[in-house]
């Protein structure tokens, strides 16, 4: 079932289309409406929830009548305003990031470039808790419900791998990633096993970018590229420490699909990245080897 996140952007994908159609630029759809223009893109981006009444505002000025096709909008916009499952986290989990959960939740293939930081939806619970405990200090004591709330939203972000449809994941990691003792090293050499068993299943990728390949054209960012089946364009995420971005420019996607395939020809290709996990595992975790 869609996400009311990646059901927004639908929704947004059509008004937007149909006011091309209309021949109506987004200021003077705006205008005419009495709505922003700041509103008009955050609809047509599908980064607000939709009120029926705007809708038919907006159906009605791009010409729109047919029935049949005025109660599937009407439809589509009350589908669109239910919650998904992740708001039951929503004391645990930051507003700007409910987005990114939403779209990955409807994701049909995931492409992410890897800093620092195992991807979410490949942590063990142990590493999970590890990266939480270090996010969080500072704060006043108290913060294990907190920790514990965040790991269990984050495992259940990865039952989308036992979807019958599961998306296609390809994570090319920084080798600082797999180097890093986060939580010690028991918890890494149980989370690098995960990688290991995870890049053996046939919908998931995984590349090591060694430090060996020097410089390259992401030195100083991770991202991620978020494809739907059944929403036209892409989405590319980037997180800062309290805030995210999301990218919807075609030439600014474009940009970092190619920078993309940069990191993976220079990555160790999947075959050598397993054997390399396989034997810093074997030779124990923390091993200059």
């Amino acid at each position: 079932m869609d996400s009311p996140t990646v059901l927004r952007r639908r929704l947004g994908s059509e008004l937007r289309r149909l006011r091309e159609r209309a021949g109506l630029q987004a200021k003077i759809a705006a205008d005419t409406l009495q709505f922003s223009a700041t509103k008009v893109s955050r609809i047509e981006s599908g980064q607000t929830t939709l009120k029926e009444s705007d809708v038919r505002a907006m159906l009605e000025l791009y010409g729109v009548t047919d029935e049949a096709e005025l109660r599937q909008f009407i439809s589509l916009t009350r589908r669109s305003t239910q919650r998904g499952w992740w708001h039951d986290y929503g004391d645990a989990l930051p507003e700007w990031f409910q987005t990114y959960v939403g779209m990955e939740a409807d994701a049909a293939r995931i492409r992410a470039y890897e800093t620092e930081l195992i991807p979410g939806l490949f942590q063990t619970p142990d590493y999970a808790r590890a990266t939480f405990r270090a996010s969080l200090s500072g704060r006043d004591e108290g913060i294990e419900p907190i920790v514990e709330r965040r790991a269990r939203l984050r495992m259940q972000r990865q039952e989308i791998f036992t979807r019958s449809s599961p998306p296609t994941v390809w994570a090319i990691l920084n080798e600082a990633v797999l180097r890093r003792p986060v939580g010690g090293p028991e918890v890494m050499r149980q989370q690098v096993s995960h990688l290991v068993e995870l890049a053996q299943r046939p919908t998931v990728t995984i590349q090591v970018l060694p430090f060996s390949s020097g410089t390259h054209p992401a030195m100083s960012m991770a991202f991620h590229i978020l494809s739907f089946s059944d929403v036209p364009g892409q989405i590319v995420y980037v997180e800062a420490l309290t805030s995210s971005l999301y990218i919807e420019k075609e030439s600014d996607i474009a940009r970092h699909e190619f920078v993309f395939e940069q990191l993976a020809a220079a990555a160790m290709s999947p075959e050598d990245s397993l054997t390399w996990m396989h034997k810093l595992v074997a030779e124990g975790y923390g091993s200059d080897s």
